[in-house]
């Protein structure tokens, strides 16, 4: 992300049929998101195919996750050098040859290797998008666009584990990545027709390799140590001690490298506009707590409940598609309204419904999970919308790009943080409580009424570590909720920190 792109690189550009290429924008960015999460459900249909452990397996998450991190705040150089619309192709292409080679895979070695390349090429393209999207609507249209962009980082999350669940249960786990073809295919023929008049003149200029090493080394580092260092029993071992190490050195040295060279890689200087900053910030806690949740939720409904991978995906989303219904007041509000108020008041809400899942028991109904769920999604399309304007509202519109590229990779790096810190706690509290219960467990009598009831020892044993098991999961669930209304609570008193936006946030 060089520091010196064009100003007219944000320049509004009255394309015709302005609505359709908008349509394709958000499209292209929705497949790349929900690709975040399509495989997470897949993994033991994958592993089972290709023959390979499910640790093994799990390394089709990790590739893309950690690709996909590296790539995102490269963004804004790739566009300046080479042209918004040359790279939209170019990704998109990308993106779909990628997905070919995914659904193709006969070995973990080739659909690992692909997934990488869709991760770096999926990283690419939620900034590009969002900077595209921009473009194409007026300064006073730009709420709508960011309307559309917010909708998709919503929706793709939530329905992904579902969406992949519903595909590798009733036809094969390859048609997951094979599915994105047709629909990359169109993006690409109408996006090369509509897309062309918004395109900019490359700039060449030199390259910052040693930025972009240290990028990939500290990014690289930190996202392997979040995605497998829960299995490593993170700090006990060597391994992970030494992907810390690495992280944090790399990135005390990149950001040296970065704010004394002429031409970075990356535009971290972005960060001296404060609303940008805290925008981010208060960006970074909301979005940690909400995919936190997304991970949690449907585990623990398949695993411990009983629920079927599409019934508890639908549970997932319902806070997504209740959104949808509020994001055009939302929009029309931030004419009238502060968008801090709006923001602070809509993460308070979140907080509260985090709450309200805090005091969820094992012996929950269907309308006990998805009642909350709903009743959260009125109040996203309120925060996600006005920070995120907010936050690039803040920035000269010659760093917008770079501004979007930071801002989406901060987003991703929270959520690898946000997914590592939930499950490590959930973890822990689980065999703290698990303690506890057997604690206080009278064996003898358990034992006497069970054996009253027909059951022979050894099912009394299993019924008895079953019921315990559950327990000590639900305690640890509770607890994960508190942690993210924490987090809730915590960014709706930093976005305050922000200078008050223009009116409706310009």
């Amino acid at each position: 992300m060089a520091s010196q792109a064009a100003p007219a690189g944000q320049a509004f550009v009255p394309i015709p049929r302005r609505a359709l290429a908008a349509a394709i924008l958000v499209i292209a960015n929705f497949m790349v998101v929900l690709d975040i999460t399509v495989a997470n459900v897949s993994v033991p249909h994958i592993a089972g195919s290709l023959g390979v452990s499910l640790d093994q397996g799990t390394w089709v998450i990790t590739s893309y996750s950690v690709s996909e991190a590296i790539s995102v705040p490269l963004t804004g150089w790739l566009a300046q050098r080479f042209g918004p619309f040359r790279v939209f192709i170019g990704v998109m292409s990308g993106f779909a040859t990628f997905s070919l080679l995914c659904g193709m895979s006969v070995t973990l070695e080739m659909i690992v290797l692909s997934r990488i390349g869709q991760g770096i090429c999926g990283g690419l393209m939620m900034p590009l998008t969002q900077t595209l999207l921009l473009r194409i609507f007026a300064p006073e249209q730009r709420t709508k666009a960011m309307l559309l962009f917010s909708t998709t980082i919503l929706l793709g999350p939530a329905l992904g584990p579902n969406i992949g669940g519903y595909i590798s249960d009733n036809f094969s786990w390859h048609w997951i990545f094979l599915i994105n073809i047709p629909i990359a295919a169109v993006c690409i023929t109408l996006g090369y027709i509509l897309l062309k008049p918004v395109d900019t003149a490359p700039r060449r200029g030199p390259i910052d390799f040693v930025g972009l090493g240290l990028l990939v080394f500290w990014v690289g580092s930190l996202q392997l140590m979040l995605d497998i260092g829960r299995q490593h029993d993170w700090f006990e071992d060597l391994k992970i001690v030494a992907l810390a190490l690495c992280a944090a050195v790399g990135f005390v040295v990149f950001i040296v490298w970065e704010l004394t060279e002429e031409h970075p890689i990356v535009d971290i200087r972005i960060f001296r506009h404060r609303g940008f900053t805290f925008g981010v910030l208060a960006l970074a806690l909301c979005f940690g707590a909400y995919f936190a949740s997304i991970v949690l939720i449907p585990q623990w409904l398949q695993t411990w409940m009983g629920y079927p991978a599409t019934l508890a995906g639908f549970i997932t989303a319902c806070t997504a598609l209740a959104a949808l219904t509020t994001s055009q007041l939302a929009a029309k509000a931030m004419n009238h309204a502060d968008p801090r108020l709006l923001v602070s008041a809509a993460v308070f809400w979140l907080g509260c419904m985090a709450i309200v899942r805090s005091n969820w028991t094992s012996g929950v109904d269907f309308w006990t999970l998805a009642t909350p769920q709903i009743v959260q999604g009125f109040g996203m399309a309120f925060f996600i919308l006005p920070l995120t304007t907010i936050s690039l509202g803040a920035v000269r519109p010659e760093e917008t790009a770079s501004a979007a590229g930071l801002q989406n990779f901060i987003r991703t790096i929270s959520i690898g943080i946000a997914t590592a810190l939930a499950m490590t706690a959930l973890d822990d509290t689980q065999q703290a409580a698990h303690s506890e219960i057997v604690g206080k467990l009278q064996p003898d009598e358990t034992m006497r009424v069970l054996s009253d009831a027909g059951f022979s020892f050894d099912q009394s044993i299993r019924v008895v570590a079953n019921l315990v098991d559950r327990e000590a999961v639900m305690i640890g669930v509770d607890y994960v909720f508190l942690l993210t209304a924490v987090a809730f609570f915590v960014s709706a008193a930093v976005i305050w920190i922000t200078p008050k936006p223009g009116k409706g946030g310009k």
